[in-house]
Parts: structure tokens; sequence; C-alpha cells
């Protein structure tokens, strides 16, 4: 592109932009930021560049960050072994602690420095914080392969989200700032859990009637049989994916979070390629965005 068509090409862009702008305008955004979008610097100072570019679109971005990897480096650092159930960290009183620390010490602190450095205005906090999210123990059973019966698994300090108080949030939003939240709740009785990170931004989703949910992976999206990204998906056919074997394994669960979020009163939830520079604004102000929407019906 040479200097003179350069003005031409950037006006073009914010120009086919402006009604998605419009579409936005004022709309909760509700992102989870997590995988390898969060250990790549270059990822990280875009996604901070993409939050803020929301914010000063007149959109109302809120972040919630995992920190899976950076816990587990913590954990082994610290010669704390760690394991998994169904794809969530059995978390013991000292793996709490770790998971508190890193969650919303460090990481917290350097999502809500990126935004910054971005020139942005960001408020790190947990779902700690005003009341934010008050958990409740997560239950979960399997069935014994000997026994035939159902059994409890016990995951200690792990959460799911029982109540969101989103009060802290609005007053957040109110004073132009843009609210980064460590997926970390207190229960009833005090005690902190742990709660996964896309259960906990599908909780704040609903809670704050956000128009879009969007969350970052390392996955290009849904995928058909033929390794093909899906970019629409409405609640029936997920339902029907599943039965005929297209979606198997991890992302059952996903699809089946993201359809509760829908039902809860989100109007779309995207599951989108984080490996992809500036995936956010890709998928909020461009036609086919880089990822899978899950909504009610086509749009």
């Amino acid at each position: 592109m040479s200097e003179t068509d350069q003005p031409q090409t950037i006006a073009r862009i914010l120009s086919e932009a402006l009604p998605f702008m419009q579409l936005y305008d004022n709309q909760v955004i509700v992102v989870k930021y997590g995988g390898h979008a969060m250990v790549d610097p270059d990822l990280s100072r875009k996604f901070a560049r993409d939050i803020v570019q929301m914010k000063l679109s007149g959109f109302n971005p809120i972040v919630v960050h995992g920190g899976g990897p950076q816990i587990g480096s913590m954990l082994d650092r610290l010669s704390i072994k760690s394991r998994f159930e169904d794809g969530l960290r059995v978390t013991d009183k000292a793996t709490m602690e770790v998971v508190e620390m890193v969650l919303a010490g460090s990481i917290n602190s350097s999502v809500v420095t990126d935004i910054q450095a971005a020139g942005g205005k960001a408020i790190g906090i947990s779902g700690k914080d005003g009341n934010l999210c008050v958990a409740r123990k997560l239950e979960r059973t399997r069935l014994n392969a000997e026994t035939g019966k159902q059994e409890n698994i016990d995951l200690g300090f792990v959460g799911d989200p029982g109540q969101i108080n989103p009060e802290i949030l609005h007053t957040i939003l109110q004073s132009e700032a843009v609210p980064v939240i460590a997926p970390i709740a207190t229960s009833l009785d005090g005690e902190t859990y742990n709660v996964n990170a896309d259960t906990f931004a599908g909780a704040i989703a609903i809670a704050m009637r956000a128009k879009r949910l969007l969350l970052l992976t390392d996955v290009a999206g849904v995928l058909d049989k033929d390794s093909k990204l899906i970019p629409e998906l409405t609640l029936a056919q997920i339902e029907q994916l599943s039965k005929d074997g297209t979606i198997t394994g991890g992302m059952i669960p996903k699809l089946e979070s993201c359809a509760s979020v829908v039902r809860g009163g989100v109007e779309g939830v995207v599951i989108t390629d984080g490996r992809v520079p500036h995936c956010v604004l890709l998928e909020l102000l461009t036609p086919h965005g880089v990822g899978t929407r899950i909504s009610e019906r086509r749009v």
C-alpha cells in the first residue's frame, strides 16, 4: 500500500465498521481472556489495544481473565502437586492460596497495566470485591465402574457462581474504566473459591445483560467433520451436532455452557481464536469475525 492510498484505506475501513459500532454502542461486551493470547507478549498488547478501542468506540467492555498455565507454573515452583477431574483443578487449601495469589495478584495487575499502557483506564478486582460473586461449592459426580453407582467427586475449593451482585461493575463502568476481573469468589460462610473463568464470565454476562460474550480460546472455533470452521450455530444445531458426533470431547460441555448463557438472555456467545491478532475487533467490527457464534437463532 502506497502512502497516498493509506488514508483512503483507513477511511474505508472506519466507514465499513460504522454499522457495527452503532450496533454495540453503549452495550456491555464481556470478554473471557486466556490461552495463548495471554502469554504471548505481542498478542497481549494487541488485545489491550482492542479493549481500549472498544471503550473509545462507546462499548462497555468487561474483561474476565483465566490463568491456568501461570498457576501450574507457580505450583511447580513451590512443589505443590495438583490433579484434574473433568478438566477442573482439584483445589486444596494450599493450592487455593496460590491460585488467589496468581489470579488476583500478578495476572490481574498485568492485564490492567497492559490496558493502561495502551491508553485506557482499567480497574482490577476479583469476584470477592463488593461481593461481586457469592459462590457455592461445585458438586460433581461420576459413575463408579466397579459398583455401577454414582459417587461424589470432591474438587476442594472449586466454586460455582451462585449469585452475582453487579453493582461494583456498574460503578466502574460509569467511571469510564474497564473492569478486569479475576475469577475468585467468596461463599456465604466466608470461604474462598476458584471458579472456572468461562463459567464466571458467563455468569457476569447474564447478570450484566451483555450483548455479547467472547471466549478467547486456542482453537479456531467449532469445526465440522471436515475440520472446517462453523461460523454460526443455533441452540437446536448444537444438540444435533452432539448426537451425530460432529462435536466431541471438551467442546461438548463448552457449547452446553454457551447455550445456557444464551438462554440466560445474552444475544450471542462467540468462541473465537485468541491466537489471531486483534481477534476481538475482527469479531465485533467485521461481517464474518474469526470464530463460531452461538445464538438462539440465525441472525
